[in-house]
């Protein structure tokens, strides 16, 4: 079950980049007593929305570890906090594949409040994903998962124009 009802399309196209979007509602439970999401949450808030960018796109993290013994792990995260998100916000969480190595992925993500309509910018995140083997070391992404990613990321000329 989503956290949150979508209002568009999961994955969306702009200015050549393919953004996949998620919804997020920030509860209690996120906030600290004055009713401020906790700095830490966002990174949970960004990991949910790239489970259910790879969920929507087919992959399931389940069937990677069960069946190849893979998982996929953080291994750098690069994040700017521009402006407070508070109790009951509707977040709005965009990533956008900007990158492909043998065993990693880099993506931007960014983390919007909704409010009326438009979306005020609150968190922006770089991060870099491993595929770790069951050795715990880094391992070849998986093709279905590669093809899968290729086709979300934008080409270098699309990439140039922005």
């Amino acid at each position: 079950m989503h956290e949150s009802s979508r209002t568009g399309p999961i994955w969306t196209s702009q200015s050549g980049a393919v953004i996949h979007r998620h919804q997020i509602r920030v509860y209690i439970e996120d906030t600290d007593s004055g009713g401020i999401v906790y700095y830490a949450n966002y990174l949970r808030f960004a990991e949910r929305a790239r489970t259910e960018m790879l969920r929507s796109a087919g992959i399931s993290h389940a069937l990677m570890m069960a069946e190849d013994g893979l998982v996929l792990a953080v291994r750098r995260c690069e994040v700017d906090y521009l402006r407070p998100a508070r109790l009951d916000d509707e977040l709005l969480v965009e990533t956008t594949v900007t990158g492909l190595g043998g065993a990693t992925i880099d993506l931007a993500q960014r983390i919007c409040r909704l409010d009326d309509g438009d979306e005020v910018e609150l968190v922006r995140l770089a991060v870099k994903i491993a595929c770790i083997g069951a050795a715990g070391r880094a391992t070849r992404l998986p093709e279905d998962l590669r093809n899968v990613l290729q086709q979300a990321r934008p080409s270098a000329e699309e990439v140039g124009n922005d």
